[in-house]
């Protein structure tokens, strides 16, 4: 079958590399992609929010499965798109309808959803700024740090964090006065919750699920999780801390009835749900539902699956993935992320990139890149991740540093330090 990645990252990269190893995928695009998935497959100048470029080439490339990788295109109704058109209904289309992204789209829904199919999450309120008073005094309830949300997208810039009371309510004042834009129209405040966070992801078909491999990525710039939030620095998989207890807690109390939810309100989900969890003491606790895969996390969740990708695909579009077999490797793998000097404020693009060819026993996913001629450029601020296996995630951790080593480009960065809370 012909298949189109929507999407330019890493995540994407990751799941062309995935794709491409299927023997029931003939022909792979990427729209836009980057210098590494062009490698792998076609890259087609497409922006994945025009759904009428997006059908148009569907059609014109006989197009038979399309897999949503960021969560705009999601949000904004691709899946509803393409299920309106009789012209394309026979294109399997991964991800949720639009009434399923809200689960990501908005923070207020979330919390809803959470709390009426009773999975256990931090306790909050939603604001307005006709009701900015009322969040005031709410935040004078809480203890800090008090925590933040913008209720719609933003980039994975709208979540604050803050200790002090009086910050907070003005940093309320701000958002709700535009700083992120429409998605700060409304703002979730919750109570902060103390644990150790990992992610787990999940594949339905909104009646059946299968659990992928867990996750631990690390957003914030600075070694020891200090500085600005990133869009992630690194990962591993699995989840050292994870044990058997652990993971079934997490299947019955929030993955189960998160799908049963979605069932029982007939929730047209085809598609990954990234579930944002807090251990608190020894149980697990949502921070955010993602309604696709992660960016780092898919560069190592992805290449430990053994069952061909697309097969688990078809039976997710056909609503039988509980026919499909997943077998997952036994071993770690890590991913390091080198980025843009200053990211991730103000970076500059088109730093020629070298050493990629000398990189052995890793797996390069381009995120940020380019080509340039015959020259890769930097195209971004994260621009690569290198993934490693392993025993353990320190051996794999160990091989990833070796080989970024290797990668040159001017000002380039990566965290020495990821895995640190893990030993």
């Amino acid at each position: 079958m012909n298949i189109l990645i929507l999407g330019s990252g890493g995540r994407e990269h990751a799941f062309a590399y995935k794709i491409a190893q299927s023997k029931k995928c003939d022909k792979l695009f990427v729209a836009p992609g980057n210098a590494g998935t062009s490698e792998i497959a076609e890259n087609l100048d497409l922006n994945p929010i025009d759904f009428e470029a997006v059908a148009k080439t569907a059609l014109t490339k006989d197009i038979n499965m399309i897999v949503v990788g960021p969560e705009d295109p999601l949000v904004k109704g691709i899946v509803d798109y393409f299920k309106n058109d009789e012209r394309l209904q026979d294109i399997m289309i991964i991800g949720p309808s639009k009434r399923g992204a809200l689960l990501e789209g908005s923070k207020e829904r979330a919390k809803e959803f959470m709390g009426m199919y009773k999975i256990p999450t931090a306790a909050y309120e939603s604001f307005s700024w006709e009701s900015l008073g009322a969040g005031r005094k709410f935040l004078e309830t809480l203890q800090p740090p008090y925590v933040l949300k913008a209720d719609g997208l933003a980039a994975g810039k709208g979540v604050l964090i803050i200790d002090d009371l009086e910050e907070a309510k003005k940093e309320l004042e701000n958002m709700l006065s535009g700083k992120f834009g429409a998605a700060s129209e409304k703002v979730v405040i919750e109570e902060f919750l103390d644990g150790i966070e990992l992610s787990v992801f999940v594949l339905t078909d909104g009646k059946n699920y299968k659990i992928l491999p867990t996750a631990k990525d690390y957003k914030r710039i600075g070694e020891g999780d200090t500085g600005l939030n990133t869009g992630g620095m690194g990962a591993v998989s699995p989840v050292p801390f994870v044990d058997t207890v652990l993971m079934q807690k997490i299947e019955e109390r929030i993955v189960k009835p998160t799908v049963q939810g979605l069932e029982a309100e007939n929730i047209d989900y085809k598609g990954f749900i990234f579930i944002g969890l807090i251990k608190v003491g020894d149980d697990p606790y949502v921070i955010e539902y993602n309604v696709r895969m992660g960016d780092p996390e898919t560069e190592v969740v992805l290449p430990r699956i053994e069952s061909d990708l697309v097969s688990l695909l078809e039976k997710t579009w056909e609503v039988k993935l509980n026919e499909a077999e997943l077998r997952v490797n036994d071993q770690s793998a890590t991913t390091v992320m080198m980025v843009s000097g200053g990211y991730p404020q103000t970076y500059e693009k088109g730093k020629e990139i070298t050493g990629i060819k000398e990189i052995r026993d890793s797996i390069v996913f381009h995120a940020g890149t380019k080509n340039d001629g015959e020259k890769v450029v930097t195209s971004g601020g994260r621009v690569i991740a290198i993934t490693s296996f392993g025993e353990d995630y320190k051996k794999a951790l160990k091989k990833s540093y070796q080989n970024a080593e290797k990668l040159h480009f001017d000002k380039m960065y990566f965290r020495k330090d990821i895995g640190f809370d893990l030993s």
